[in-house]
């Protein structure tokens, strides 16, 4: 392997040890929230409707992070994130951050519990 012809850095080889306790492969990523969007709205007939309409992107590509093909990045990512739990949780976990998966679970009982009991005050 020999010098690129700007800079004077070597390449960095894909399978390098430094970055490999950290990098999370991108089928990785695709695939953990392929799984997390499938296990919260994968029952739904307008699944891939809704998350089109929640991030502005397009259905194709929506199938595409469904089927596992690719990820969302950048602002779809985040949006995704704000509307749907489990994609949060599968975020946190590849980030190595499992101690606010706590916070996020205690949140997410709040608000269960707080529909639940505004659904039984209704009755």
């Amino acid at each position: 392997m020999s010098f690129p012809k700007k800079g004077n850095l070597f390449p960095r080889a894909p399978n390098d040890d430094l970055a490999a306790g950290y990098k999370v492969h991108s089928k990785v990523f695709a695939a953990r929230v392929a799984s997390a969007l499938n296990e919260e709205l994968g029952k739904t007939t307008a699944h891939v409707k809704i998350v089109a309409a929640w991030t502005g992107a397009n259905e194709r590509t929506v199938k595409n992070w469904f089927a596992g093909h690719y990820g969302p990045s950048g602002d779809h990512l985040v949006t995704l994130i704000r509307h749907c739990d489990a994609v949060l949780m599968a975020v946190l976990s590849m980030a190595d951050r499992d101690q606010l998966l706590v916070g996020a679970k205690l949140e997410d009982i709040e608000r269960r519990l707080a529909e639940l009991l505004e659904t039984l005050r209704r009755r």
